[in-house]
């Protein structure tokens, strides 16, 4: 899952309207912005094998650290912690720590059974949709579509930045998501690894759109 994330941050932007969008994708991808670190640490590991599924050509070997359940309980428990002493709102707070482990849950129905429950010896979950490349696409970009239209209600352009970069940066995840689904796989793990980081683009771009929107 990758467009679902972001869409799941723009569709709780009006639970809690004061909590930023680039805070909301921390939260959402906070999971895969710590793996391609730990890929190039060597401390997780993932196998680039063309053709394993029709939409995803990565065998995750090893990740329990960044995408374990449990990993992303703690990870939840400490963002929201973290946000709820900076922030002293401890309801904006709640929502932060949950949307953590919301990124297991998507990824659920995508990966094959290789997302462990906890560190060790754990069983895999997985419902395996990326095996069918059409309906990965489907509810990638519908699930983009509707984050989109919930944030769009609720939220308005305080100047002509807020409109054109919330739509720029929307085009940006779109290509990003194309290119990477129907491109060739990467060339190499270490290749994977620093293009993924990428992802600290757009946490950065949320919070510079949100910052030029206003609720409604």
């Amino acid at each position: 899952m990758f467009l679902g994330h972001f869409g799941v941050g723009l569709a709780t932007k009006p639970l809690q309207p004061r909590v930023s969008l680039g805070t909301l994708f921390l939260a959402t991808q906070l999971a895969d912005l710590l793996w391609p670190t730990l890929l190039l640490l060597g401390v997780e590991r993932v196998e680039i094998r063309p053709g394993l599924l029709a939409a995803s050509p990565l065998d995750f070997v090893y990740y329990p650290f960044s995408h374990s359940l449990l990993a992303e309980g703690v990870l939840g428990i400490a963002l929201g912690l973290a946000y709820g002493l900076f922030r002293r709102n401890w309801r904006e707070a709640l929502l932060v720590g949950l949307l953590v482990p919301s990124h297991w849950l998507l990824d659920l129905i995508m990966h094959r059974p290789d997302l462990p429950l906890y560190f060790g010896q754990s069983p895999k979950a997985g419902l395996g949709l990326w095996q069918n490349l059409p309906a990965t696409l489907a509810l990638e970009l519908g699930s983009l579509a509707v984050g989109l239209w919930v944030y769009l209600r609720h939220t308005r352009a305080r100047n002509r930045t807020g409109r054109f970069a919330l739509w720029g940066m929307i085009a940006f995840l779109v290509l990003v998501y194309v290119g990477g689904a129907l491109g060739p796989a990467p060339a190499s793990v270490a290749a994977l690894a620093w293009s993924a980081q990428i992802l600290w683009l757009v946490v950065a771009l949320g919070y510079w759109v949100d910052a030029n929107r206003e609720a409604v």
